[in-house]
């Protein structure tokens, strides 16, 4: 047990850790390329570290230049083998090669489309005991379609294994807003016969797209209807050709909005609090959260930076603390709130009436099932919250009273613990606190600088 006790203002500047979606992609994206690629301020934690390894599994090589000027980073150099570069490693005959996950399952879900291209080869990809409860069969599924041999257990559950061959080009509509399963069909039209092309009813996160594009792909991005859902943006369809090959070149990770997240959300329910965040991705389909605290009254002041140019905006993030009115999230706008949607449930503990969070069943395809996992770990420090089939509803109370929390092996939910303990009257004690680092390995010291000062 970790305890958090109730804090005193928050006060300082900081800048959050890497961006771990960026950081994941960049790695996998360079082994697709051709060449060297410089990734400065990759996040060294333990989900990226574990897509590192999976691609030296395949093939590519890694260097790594030491920390980076940003805390939580390395500077590393990916040498990459080629968009066919893991299928031509394979002799006639050769066993599959283990890929390990660990708990990363962005890596699981979109690693699959990069292999399922390959002239041969056959690769077994599985993890911890989490990883293997979160469903695959959102990517098996449309990487079938498009002629891919891939199985997994039960037909939806790791392992994972997929046999290299001819893909050809499909139109595949998500029926379930995700940027995973988009980047990884994304990934394997670089390699089918044809144009690939995803339809998104709600935009989902577009880190693939832009650094494919920077990379040198024919990316084509269609919006396919002009007024957005609440807001989720306009549904759109994106697609992409085949290509010879990729070169990215240099890529630079901004800090990570989701990690900030926390912080600034810290500063908004601790009374007194000033926190000026630095250097964080302000990607508009990552960036949901700032629309829902906008719309709950938050003193919150956003600075962009146009000067670092790049296909990734980034900027500054001031919060402060100050009162909060209840609203609602609907389905539409969970997409670019996904990870931050725990945090609107210790948001509404705060707030002035009833927040509801509606359509978010994926949710409960994340390390834990964040639906339970939060509704119990909030009735446990004192919070008036109920789980809905596809959400929670939260009474604010003024505040979580303390108590005990269980993260349940999810990082998300123990830095949603700390947070709770710093505003809460009693503190909270967190079971499970160091799953922090699957992100932010430095959460716990960045959070205790901004309350001693």
């Amino acid at each position: 047990m970790t305890r958090f006790a109730p804090s005193g203002p928050l006060r300082g500047t900081l800048r959050p850790p890497p961006d771990k979606s960026i950081s994941h992609r960049a790695s996998l994206i360079g082994a697709m390329g051709e060449g060297t690629t410089a990734i400065e301020g990759y996040l060294d934690a333990a989900d990226t570290r574990a897509t590192l390894d999976a691609i030296q599994a395949v093939g590519a090589e890694v260097e790594e230049m030491g920390p980076s000027s940003v805390a939580g980073g390395n500077d590393l150099r990916v040498r990459g083998i080629g968009l066919r570069g893991p299928g031509d490693r394979f002799g006639p005959g050769a066993e599959p090669v283990a890929v390990d996950v660990k708990n990363a399952g962005t890596l699981l879900r979109i690693l699959p489309g990069w292999l399922a291209g390959q002239a041969g080869g056959a690769w077994t990809l599985d993890g911890d005991e989490s990883i293997r409860r979160r469903p695959v069969d959102r990517v098996a599924e449309p990487l079938r379609l498009m002629g891919a041999e891939v199985d997994c257990r039960d037909g939806r559950l790791p392992p994972l294994r997929v046999q290299g061959g001819t893909l050809r080009g499909i139109e595949y509509r998500l029926p379930v807003a995700s940027a995973q399963v988009k980047s990884c069909l994304l990934l394997a039209g670089l390699l089918a016969d044809g144009e690939t092309s995803v339809v998104e009813d709600a935009t989902t996160r577009d880190h693939t797209e832009r650094m494919l594009a920077a990379a040198g792909a024919e990316v084509a991005v269609t919006e396919l209807r002009s007024a957005p859902a609440v807001q989720s943006g306009p549904a759109r369809r994106i697609a992409v050709r085949p290509v010879e090959r990729l070169a990215p070149g240099r890529i630079s990770v901004p800090g990570d909005f989701s990690s900030a997240a926390f912080l600034a959300v810290a500063a908004v329910v601790v009374p007194g609090s000033n926190v000026r965040l630095e250097d964080v991705g302000l990607n508009p389909t990552r960036v949901g959260l700032l629309g829902i605290l906008h719309r709950m009254g938050a003193a919150l002041q956003v600075e962009e930076d146009r000067s670092r140019g790049g296909s990734e905006p980034r900027g500054a993030i001031v919060a402060r603390h100050g009162p909060l009115a209840a609203t609602r999230v609907h389905g539409d706008e969970v997409p670019l709130a996904i990870d931050e949607l725990p945090l609107v449930a210790l948001l509404g503990c705060f707030a002035e009436g009833r927040t509801v969070v509606s359509g978010a069943a994926e949710l409960r395809h994340k390390e834990s099932d964040r639906i339970a996992t939060v509704v119990e770990g909030l009735r446990g420090i004192g919070a008036d919250v109920e789980a809905l089939d596809d959400g929670f509803a939260v009474r604010g109370t003024g505040g979580v009273r303390g108590g005990a929390l269980d993260a349940h092996g999810d990082h998300r939910l123990a830095m949603l613990g700390a947070v709770a303990g710093l505003a809460s009257r009693d503190g909270v004690e967190v079971a499970g606190a160091g799953a922090a680092a699957v992100s932010y390995p430095r959460f716990e010291t960045d959070l205790a600088s901004l309350s001693a000062r």
